[in-house]
């Protein structure tokens, strides 16, 4: 069986004079009259294993596989405890190394741009690799998260027929030639149908039954954002809690995110120094887990930014100026933001006892602003019909939500994270596309 580099490496010294087996890539070759020192990575740690090679007379470039069966030893060099000293190895895909120099590959600074344009090789550089290392460990987190805390993991349709929020710009999903023929009947639906922008008005349902569910998958909006905060394809998590009101949800969410942050720090430790590049990453972690998040509702937020000279009105929504603000300089920590005007949130929030505003809450965190949306469900059926009729809904293509009140009701809550813009504050990227691993956006697909 195979070694990882990163058993290799956690076992150590233990394994002195032990024969194993081990796959990776070259990223570095120095030689002398003696031998080659031959460095290669796995991708399963950012950290390298040398390999010390012998009578070994055929090329090795930069980028090729190798298979290297041999023993372990202790090393003579300064940088490493161990290496591996090499008996026999099988060579993969050799190229060309004025090939190589035509790739991101090639040990130089590059660009975030330039890693983009060739992103099926991004996974082969530290950088990326590392990130993409934290995204995993990320989202094994959130499962164990949910799993321990007696949650169901539910899969939720990517195609639907409607705007979960209202007011996004959706893909259409059509197997119609539009230039020939517009005829919905024909269409493979028979209906409109598009890309989902959540799932939560299907977890509702779910929750109903189950109590306790939650959603990961992708979402998508076809809005013309070249933001560093935006995608248009991204992945979201949200869970739903039945007999839950606003105060519990704010309680879930806090509780949720401070859990996935303090245990990343420790399982992504290695990862998390090697990106830390401006001292920020743990500093940011830190403000995460040391302090409460400050609750504050619209009402006041508002008095905040109009006594500290911004030209904002009640019922205006806050932009990233405001969020930045708020968090950064006036509060100077996460906070969350709650009862918002109906005006601002979808048509399902649960409307205040005022009827001015609704049972909706926003955490937003430094730099990335908002990192999750949530709300109390308008559980009261009658209401909730308003609520369709006011933002000028087709209550036919929400009839099925609609009966989850009709056939009983009950208070429910739930949130959405947003695991990209997650991932984007844990690494401290400056762009949500540098931590997925194909990214979408306007005018941009890069594969």
């Amino acid at each position: 069986m195979c070694n990882t580099i990163r058993s290799i490496l956690k076992e150590n010294t233990k394994l002195i004079n032990k024969k194993i087996f081990v796959n990776g890539w070259v990223k570095h070759i120095r030689s002398n009259k003696l031998q080659k020192f031959v460095i290669i990575n796995d991708g399963s740690t950012i950290r390298n294993l040398q390999i010390i090679v012998k009578n070994e007379n055929r090329k090795l470039n930069r980028g090729t596989f190798l298979k290297v069966k041999g023993k372990i030893v202790l090393s003579k060099g300064k940088k490493q405890n161990i290496e591996l000293l090499a008996k026999d190895i099988i060579i993969y895909g050799l190229f060309k190394e004025k090939d190589f120099q035509k790739t991101i590959l090639q040990p130089k600074k590059h660009s975030f741009k330039k890693l983009r344009q060739q992103s099926y090789l991004r996974f082969r550089t530290n950088f990326f690799s590392s990130i993409m290392r934290v995204r995993h460990n990320v989202s094994y987190l959130i499962h164990k998260y949910f799993h321990k805390s007696g949650f169901y993991n539910i899969q939720t349709p990517i195609i639907t027929n409607y705007d979960t929020e209202g007011h996004s710009n959706l893909f259409k999903v059509t197997t119609l030639n539009l230039k020939k023929i517009n005829d919905l009947k024909s269409d493979f639906f028979g209906e409109n149908a598009f890309l989902t922008v959540s799932g939560q008005l299907h977890g509702e349902s779910a929750a109903l039954g189950l109590g306790k569910i939650y959603t990961f998958g992708p979402a998508f909006r076809a809005e013309n954002s070249n933001t560093p905060r935006h995608l248009a394809e991204f992945w979201m998590v949200e869970p739903e809690v039945a007999f839950f009101n606003l105060k519990n949800n704010m309680y879930l969410a806090e509780h949720f995110i401070k859990y996935i942050i303090k245990k990343i720090r420790k399982i992504s430790y290695d990862d998390l120094l090697f990106l830390d590049k401006d001292n920020k990453i743990f500093n940011n972690i830190n403000l995460i887990l040391n302090k409460e998040f400050k609750r504050i509702t619209y009402s006041k937020a508002m008095k905040i930014l109009i006594k500290n000279g911004y030209q904002i009105k009640w019922g205006e929504d806050l932009k990233s100026e405001h969020e930045k603000f708020l968090v950064e300089n006036y509060l100077n920590s996460p906070i969350i933001i709650f009862d918002y005007p109906i005006d601002l949130k979808p048509f399902y929030m649960r409307i205040n006892k005022d009827k001015k505003t609704v049972s909706a809450m926003d955490i937003i965190f430094p730099q990335v602003g908002e990192i999750i949306g949530g709300s109390q469900r308008e559980e009261r059926q009658k209401i909730l019909l308003s609520q369709i009729k006011y933002f000028k809904l087709k209550s036919k293509d929400l009839e099925w939500y609609i009966n989850t009140r009709k056939f009983g009701t009950v208070p429910h809550s739930g949130f959405g994270l947003g695991f990209d813009r997650l991932i984007q504050f844990i690494t401290n990227m400056k762009n949500i596309r540098e931590v997925i691993p194909f990214p979408r956006s306007p005018q941009n697909i890069y594969t």
